[in-house]
């Protein structure tokens, strides 16, 4: 059975991603793409559907772990009866095979260590053809060529890959799992030391990654490690960005909330960002740029709220029913339907994306201008539209109310484009659609009897995208309207003090089309306390963060949601949604100009 995701790290090169856990397990790789299918699948099912141990013979638990630094390089010690060893993981960054490098140090005394490999391509249904030959293993399936180097001697029986061994103290023993492909070169032979110094390269890379980052404030280790996060969630040959490196981590445990996570959202790829920006990062801003101006090429009218790392359209969804699911949460999804779906708050988003790295001093593209031109005419003609809305209810379109917000941001960012940067563009006519989108919002998706927005147009239930109104620029967080949503969203979807995505009533299980059954959304209770800042409220938020922090596993890693029942992260992990807000709450609690008192000064109008 897998472990808990708390119990999990997170390894990655800027082109795929591992998890291992504090056992030395390897119990889930996507080769050679974040989006390929696993060739240790563990994490969703059973050790048999593949997965890469290496730890004590004796199964000692290990006594500490802790990323090296700033870096991505894990680092796990052990404690046996007989001595102590230390296990350093990591993914060499700046190589065009992916590769998982493994050193076992001694480090007192002697220990007894195992590593057992057991390759099963196609998501754990594929057994591998295996071709020892020394201390080189050859794994075939199909197109998946992969190369294992062993510092050790190993045997091969029933398609598991074991070596077992003895450390001393000062003793190293490398290991080197690397991805080809079937067309191309083999990778060189490396021993021992010539791993270690991979390792330190790779430790070199990321720290030097993370010394560029502009922010100094109280929360600095929290920020850096979520930038780290975040930076490892990036595809680097085309700037994508993924939601995470998982599939099908469920939302509820045992529920059927579970999707494939490994694309490229709009929504979240802008909101990283504009958090890489806020931290010093233009590189990867202007990165994000271009794949955004790839992925819409063509025809920007059609622009879909996901696509694949490299801009891919095309993502179905499909049912693996082999795999049991992580604590039998089916089922086992890969592929998005929701890459189908309208969601009008995309276009706001981009929008303002676009403005502010404009406003940051991030070099002008006048492709990118002639993009929002082309989404701002289609905007013109569509904002009315109802649409799924920013949870990608899979129900029946509707009037939300956030969409409509962000609606208006696109037209107020387009306002902005030409009175502040001079672009070209009718900003009269966009003028005259930013006020109607705001007395349309204004009189429809605002309870007047309750003192509330609501979550569309008509309805009595409540959102937490509400609650990112006044970091748009929308209203003023102290505008009497936005604080009664903040005392009706504290009343009723405030639980255990988290919050949760909206209210889970019979009506909204039938628009969202799923059984009823989450966890509280994480980014939602960093939004709450967002505005608890930009009412005054400096303490309340930084309580609220502060609880929001405790949340993380031990090397600072959040998923998608918290479940307060069970005390435990759920869903897919790691989740770059929640690493954004904690960013921005950690600087909007430093004073001065934080991200949403900056976003909302570009709204007002």
């Amino acid at each position: 059975m897998p472990l808990r995701l708390e119990d999990y790290a997170l390894l990655g090169d800027t082109r795929t991603a591992a998890l291992v856990g504090y056992d030395g397990s390897v119990d889930w790789l996507c080769l050679p793409r974040f989006d390929s299918d696993a060739c240790f699948a563990a994490l969703l099912g059973r050790p048999e559907h593949g997965r890469w141990l290496l730890a004590p013979s004796d199964r000692a638990r290990p006594t500490a772990r802790r990323y090296r630094g700033d870096s991505a390089v894990l680092e796990t010690e052990y404690a046996g009866a007989e001595g102590r060893a230390r296990v350093t993981d990591c993914m060499p960054v700046d190589g065009d095979h992916p590769s998982v490098v493994r050193v076992v140090e001694g480090l007192e005394g002697r220990v007894r260590m195992r590593s057992l490999m057991r390759l099963r391509f196609d998501y754990g249904l594929t057994p591998a053809w295996l071709r020892p030959e020394g201390r080189r293993l050859r794994a075939y399936a199909g197109p998946d060529v992969v190369t294992f180097d062993s510092g050790a001697d190993f045997t091969v029986d029933h398609g598991d890959c074991t070596a077992d061994f003895t450390v001393g103290e000062g003793d190293r023993v490398g290991f080197r799992l690397t991805w080809r492909g079937l067309r191309h070169g083999e990778p060189d032979l490396l021993g021992t030391a010539e791993l270690a110094r991979t390792v330190a390269a790779t430790e070199r890379w990321w720290q030097e990654w993370a010394d560029r980052c502009t922010y100094s404030g109280e929360y600095r280790e929290a920020v850096v490690r979520s930038l780290v996060t975040l930076k490892a969630l990036s595809y680097s040959p085309s700037g994508g960005i993924v939601a995470a490196p998982t599939t099908s981590l469920p939302e509820h445990l045992g529920g059927v909330r579970n999707w494939d996570y490994r694309y490229c959202w709009l929504r979240d790829a802008t909101f990283t960002l504009l958090s890489l920006l806020d931290a010093g990062y233009e590189q990867e801003a202007v990165a994000w740029r271009d794949w955004l101006l790839r992925a819409l090429a063509g025809d920007p009218r059609r622009m879909q709220i996901m696509y694949g790392v490299e801009g891919e359209r095309l993502l179905p969804e499909a049912e693996l029913d082999w795999l049991p699911g992580y604590e039998h949460s089916r089922p086992v999804r890969v592929g998005n339907a929701a890459s189908g779906q309208h969601q009008l708050d995309v276009h706001g988003e981009l929008m303002d994306a676009l403005h502010q790295a404009r406003a940051r001093g991030v070099p002008p593209d006048p492709d990118a201008w002639r993009v929002q031109r082309v989404l701002m005419d289609f905007l013109e003609s569509h904002w009315r539209d109802p649409d799924h809305g920013i949870w990608e209810v899979r129900g029946p379109r509707r009037d939300f109310t956030h969409s409509k917000v962000m609606a208006w941001v696109a037209a107020d960012r387009a306002v902005k484009a030409v009175e502040c940067f001079g672009l070209d563009g009718p900003a009269d006519r966009w003028g005259r659609l930013r006020r109607e989108v705001f007395r349309e919002v204004c009189s429809y998706g605002y309870d007047a009897e309750r003192e509330t927005f609501t979550q569309y147009y008509g309805s009595a239930e409540l959102d937490a995208s509400l609650l990112l109104i006044p970091s748009v620029g929308f209203l003023p967080a102290d505008d009497p309207r936005m604080r009664g949503t903040v005392a009706a969203i504290e009343r009723e979807l405030l639980r255990d003090g988290l919050v949760q995505r909206y209210t889970m009533s019979r009506h909204t299980r039938a628009v969202d089309g799923l059984p009823e059954g989450e966890a509280a959304f994480l980014p939602c209770t960093f939004w709450l306390a967002d505005n608890y800042i930009l009412q005054g409220r400096t303490r309340e938020g930084r309580e609220l963060f502060e609880r929001l922090l405790g949340l993380r596993n031990d090397l600072g890693l959040l998923s998608e949601e918290y479940d307060t029942g069970h005390r435990r992260l759920v869903g897919n992990f790691p989740q770059a949604l929640s690493h954004i807000p904690l960013i921005d709450t950690a600087q909007n609690l430093a004073g001065g100009r934080g991200p949403a008192q900056r976003r909302s000064a570009t709204g007002r109008s």
